[in-house]
């Protein structure tokens, strides 16, 4: 599993589409849903998951607490280590990094930069491979 971790408009997409794989795109942003990922995955390709917060922001609309959340999505990390390697192929996750700038006004906005924040400390520490993105450049951290 490889996480790809940075800004919005940073260049994520960009830097994953260039390691020219093909790919099985699942994006929140597309009204993807997150739990449909099985379905989704084509074989021979790479798995890509975007748009973390939208399925994050759900999750808080369900009336769940930030540890069912946060362990929620633990999980699912765990199966996709499974799955990847049953089928021998990767998993992707790029993920929006909230934690800088101004903290928002509203409580669920802060709510949810809390619980992406620790979802991507999750899904940092099992990945193989992690890259911060900004401007458009890519540095490897793990």
């Amino acid at each position: 599993m490889q996480l790809v971790l940075g800004g919005a408009f940073a260049g994520k997409r960009k830097i994953v589409k260039e390691k020219q794989q093909t790919f099985s795109w699942v994006s929140s942003y597309e009204d993807g849903i997150i739990w449909d990922w099985k379905s989704v995955w084509l074989s021979d390709t790479t798995l890509v998951l975007e748009g973390w917060e939208k399925w994050i922001l759900q999750e808080i609309k369900n009336n769940e607490s930030n540890n069912q959340i946060r362990h929620k999505f633990k999980d699912l990390f765990h199966c996709f280590l499974e799955e990847e390697n049953q089928r021998n192929s990767d998993i992707i996750i790029i993920m929006l990094e909230m934690g800088k700038g101004i903290v928002p006004l509203e409580k669920e906005e802060r709510r949810l930069r809390d619980i992406a924040g620790r979802v991507a400390q999750d899904a940092a520490k099992l990945s193989s491979q992690v890259e911060y993105v900004w401007n458009g450049l890519s540095k490897k951290l793990k």
